[in-house]
């Protein structure tokens, strides 16, 4: 089965995760998606964070009533699966959930949107997070070096952890159809990652890994999706999925970026497949990947990901 329909050059999506997003300072970059006919995924946090939270304090969750009939709203445009009402999860809340209250975020989605989501990304430092921080690493010798070579935070991450309050590995492995894993500068995926969406024997509780292209903030876009890298991707035939935060300096007094808007348009233009991540993964596993990966795969794929940022340090002089 082929992987693009016809007429279509290349595929590519956009995963919007909700740190630091409000309805003011993420809602003009929507209008703009939907009237180019981007189709894209959103991460969101259905429940509040009581115990408070120290870096994403700032960010809405689904308890807000206008943030909610936001979301609502985009998911009814068809931002995410085929129309569906779907969300992709970012955990429960902004900061650490035990198992109960990531099980009571899940419920909440389905109540609300009808279905559970079928994809999760892991949130910063929270100890619920699924074979993060140094487990992200399959091969014993990267994972012994990752704090060093990635200059990771130290973290227990404990979501796969059958004994631990946060574990909710099971569910996951129940619910969830895709988790993000590495991230990257590249814009077509295909290059690094050609095996995507894939599954690990040793993590038993995620049915499929796959990975994005790695724009943080409004400057990492404009950066990563210049109209040259654009334009390339196109002549490829590739598949780019970015990961970003569009409450990250996207919108400033009301306006988009004026550059992000006219990177929007340029890729527009282009003979894309602009639909939701979940849509691109499906006709990845339809055109015969998601087989489990040798040791040897798993090893080039974690030595990409580790030479990626080494060289992202170096062009940024950290």
């Amino acid at each position: 089965m082929t992987l693009l329909p016809t007429g279509k050059r290349f595929a590519f999506s956009i995963l919007d995760d909700t740190d630091d997003s409000t309805l003011e300072n993420v809602e003009p970059l929507y209008a703009i998606l939907r009237d180019h006919g981007f189709r894209t995924t959103k991460t969101a946090w259905p429940l509040d964070c009581p115990e408070g939270s120290r870096n994403f304090f700032a960010a809405a969750t689904l308890q807000n009533k206008e943030y909610l009939r936001f979301v609502h709203e985009l998911v009814d445009q068809g931002f995410e699966l085929r129309h569906e009402v779907e969300l992709a999860f970012h955990g429960a809340t902004m900061e650490s959930s035990t198992r109960e209250r990531t099980l009571e975020g899940l419920e909440f989605l389905r109540s609300e949107f009808g279905r559970y989501p079928r994809i999760f990304c892991n949130h910063g430092q929270n100890r619920e997070n699924l074979y993060w921080g140094a487990q992200r690493f399959r091969t014993p010798a990267l994972r012994a070096l990752s704090r060093v070579l990635m200059r990771e935070q130290g973290g227990s991450y404990e979501g796969d952890q059958e004994e631990s309050r946060f574990f909710w590995g099971d569910v996951c492995r129940d619910v969830i159809q895709y988790v993000r894993n590495f991230t990257f500068e590249r814009l077509n995926l295909l290059e690094v990652d050609p095996g995507m969406p894939y599954h690990i024997a040793s993590s038993p509780y995620v049915k499929y890994w796959f990975s994005t292209t790695d724009a943080p903030d409004v400057d990492a876009f404009n950066r990563v999706l210049s109209r040259r890298r654009i334009d390339r991707l196109a002549a490829e035939g590739g598949v780019c999925i970015v990961s970003t935060h569009f409450g990250k300096g996207f919108v400033k007094d009301g306006r988009v970026n004026p550059h992000t808007a006219s990177l929007l348009s340029h890729l527009a233009d282009k003979a894309g497949w602009f639909v939701p991540v979940s849509e691109v993964l499906d006709s990845l596993l339809e055109a015969g990947r998601g087989r489990t990966l040798t040791r040897r795969e798993i090893l080039r794929l974690e030595l990409r990901f580790v030479a990626d940022r080494i060289r992202r340090r170096e062009s940024s002089g950290i």
